[in-house]
């Protein structure tokens, strides 16, 4: 997979506009971060990539192929999705919960078979959660869950991988644990991102955006600049920069209000 195209995408509920005239072509062979603060519209936009949201306007196109056009279990194997949220309404167990990455690849009632398994333990294995295969997947903290999730992307062997807010709820080791194990897998992935610093050490390309708007995109060296974070965030800021380039944000203290 090389692009998905988003031409004109416009997207609204009752009265509210969230996206806003969206134009914009993602590599989808590169680690894409899609920057922004909280309401701007990132996971509105992913959703409509993954087919939560229907388009009202516009179009999206994978490698040239419409959206509405592509099979949705070619979809399933081909893309992988973690959202913020993963309510499980029984009590699966963690090994369960990654085998459903299998799914996609079953028919009606097919069984699980020993290479699934060997998969499926090795995906844990790799996200850290392979000694609690067992465990009641309700009963794990939602960093545990996090991990749990991402090893379901990965024994679905997607060439996309669409992340929301993925370090949601883990702690530093595990946030660059995590970003480092995707970046390593050799996938297209996009990811709505908050920290600036990570996006800035892991990611080749990032898209800004404001008020459901596009702003901004480029090479973190390019985007992440104090004009920047005052113009989209509000904020006042350093940047420096590390040995390799990359921007380093560093944050002031907002001043007292008078």
């Amino acid at each position: 997979m090389k692009e998905i195209r988003i031409k004109n995408l416009s997207f609204g509920i009752k009265d509210k506009e969230i996206l806003h005239d969206i134009d914009v072509t993602l590599p989808a062979d590169r680690f894409v971060a899609l920057l922004g603060p909280n309401g701007c519209g990132k996971s509105t936009l992913l959703k409509h990539l993954y087919r939560v949201n229907k388009i009202q306007k516009g179009a999206i196109a994978f490698d040239g192929s419409p959206l509405a056009d592509i099979p949705l279990r070619e979809a399933a194997q081909s893309v992988g999705v973690m959202g913020q949220f993963h309510l499980v309404d029984f009590d699966f167990t963690v090994e369960e919960i990654a085998m459903m990455g299998r799914a996609p690849y079953k028919e009606n009632f097919e069984k699980d078979t020993e290479e699934d398994y060997v998969l499926v333990h090795a995906s844990l294995a790799k996200v850290g959660m392979a000694e609690q295969a067992k465990r009641s997947f309700q009963s794990l903290s939602g960093g545990e869950q996090q991990r749990v999730m991402l090893a379901r992307c990965l024994v679905q062997e997607p060439r996309l991988l669409i992340l929301d807010e993925p370090t949601n709820h883990l702690d530093i080791k595990y946030q660059l644990h995590l970003l480092r194990l995707v970046k390593s897998l050799g996938v297209g992935i996009i990811a709505a991102l908050h920290d600036l610093n990570l996006a800035a050490m892991f990611c080749d390309w990032l898209v800004v955006m404001k008020a459901g708007r596009i702003v901004m995109e480029g090479t973190p060296k390019n985007v992440i600049t104090e004009q920047m974070l005052a113009d989209v965030y509000g904020v006042r800021s350093r940047v420096k920069y590390d040995e390799a380039g990359l921007p380093i944000v560093d944050y002031r203290v907002p001043e007292a209000a008078s």
